[in-house]
């Protein structure tokens, strides 16, 4: 679901960026307070496999599309709402200006879109609705499922509208909506099993992570988390590195919605103004387009259908080193916190 710049207007891109950057500010006042430093090495490391599994796009049968997780339930459950908003963020930043996808206008609607929903609405007022007196695997299970549903529905819902907003007429209001709601429904269906899942394995393996994040207890000093990141891990460089071959061949949700309406998976780009120049700025920026390395799409031969899997060194070191990356910059960011935190005591 992350947008490309050609679906806004330069007054809508540049007004949800506004609003990200507030959120992200916010989150982090509130992380300087509270966060407790061994927290930060798992952030670093969710944040990673969130990377490494968006990579992964899978096949929603019957429809000719695909889709993949968003993460940030998975990221809010184990991390809390302002930790995983961060770490969302950090994700999406990196896919944007590393690895072209989706656009440097469109990042702050995409970090509204994937973020907001999941963090600040579906987390508090349904997954911690369900699970506050009981928690066990199934009641997880269905708080994920469920969770999952709404945010995904919200963020697909926002794309619908972010595009009203920009007067993008191609894509009739009613139509769309009519195309991208169904679809991210199917797609969240999947992503919550992933989610049910995930979470119900960290869980039984380190449960006071729990207590940490919804306030109900605190780390004890010979707490150790190696064993949840050393699992994470090695989860992060098998995604990464090998079951990215797999993802599906067919366009995601928002793309097989444009081209079903348009009749391609994109909109003509604008000609004029700021979006011509951050096109420019991405593509200088860009090591790995599309998570692959450069210029080999125009080595193949044209019209050839793409093979599955799809054994190919670009991903697996796209998805490793963009992996990498993230825990890079979220370690930076712990390593401010930190700083602003000695100074405080």
């Amino acid at each position: 679901m992350h947008m490309a710049d050609a679906l806004l207007s330069p007054a809508v891109g540049t007004t949800f960026w506004a609003g990200s950057l507030g959120i992200i500010a916010y989150c982090s006042k509130r992380l300087k307070n509270d966060i407790n430093e061994k927290m930060v090495p798992l952030m670093g490391v969710l944040a990673a496999f969130i990377f490494a599994g968006q990579m992964i796009n899978f096949t929603i049968p019957g429809t000719g599309s695909s889709g993949h997780i968003g993460g940030g339930m998975i990221l809010a459950i184990l991390l809390g709402p302002s930790a995983a908003f961060i770490a969302i963020a950090s994700v999406l930043a990196i896919q944007s200006l590393f690895f072209a996808d989706g656009g440097i206008l469109a990042l702050g609607c995409n970090i509204w879109n994937m973020g907001v929903y999941p963090c600040f609405v579906a987390y508090p007022l349904i997954y911690r609705t369900i699970t506050r007196r009981d928690k066990t695997p199934g009641r997880i299970m269905i708080a994920s499922m469920l969770s999952v549903i709404v945010a995904l529905g919200l963020g697909s819902f926002s794309v619908v509208l972010q595009t009203l907003l920009s007067g993008r007429s191609e894509l009739p209001f009613a139509a769309f909506a009519a195309l991208m709601l169904p679809i991210h429904l199917a797609i969240a269906v999947g992503e919550g099993f992933i989610t049910g899942g995930f979470v119900n394995y960290v869980r039984s393996v380190r449960p006071e992570i729990f207590d940490i994040v919804e306030g109900t207890g605190k780390l004890r000093e010979s707490f150790s988390m190696k064993k949840v990141l050393i699992s994470i891990s090695l989860l992060v460089i098998i995604t990464g590195g090998i079951l990215s071959w797999f993802a599906s061949t067919h366009p995601d949700g928002l793309e097989w919605s444009i081209e079903k309406i348009y009749g391609t998976a994109e909109l003509p780009g604008h000609e004029n103004g700021i979006v011509p120049k951050l096109k420019d700025i991405q593509e200088k920026t860009t090591i790995l387009p599309d998570y692959d390395f450069a210029g080999k799409e125009n080595r193949e031969t044209a019209g050839t259908e793409k093979s599955w899997p799809a054994v190919n060194a670009g991903a697996s070191v796209s998805g490793l080193l963009g992996s990498v990356m993230v825990i890079g910059l979220i370690s930076i960011f712990g390593f401010v916190i930190r700083i602003f935190k000695r100074i405080r005591n």
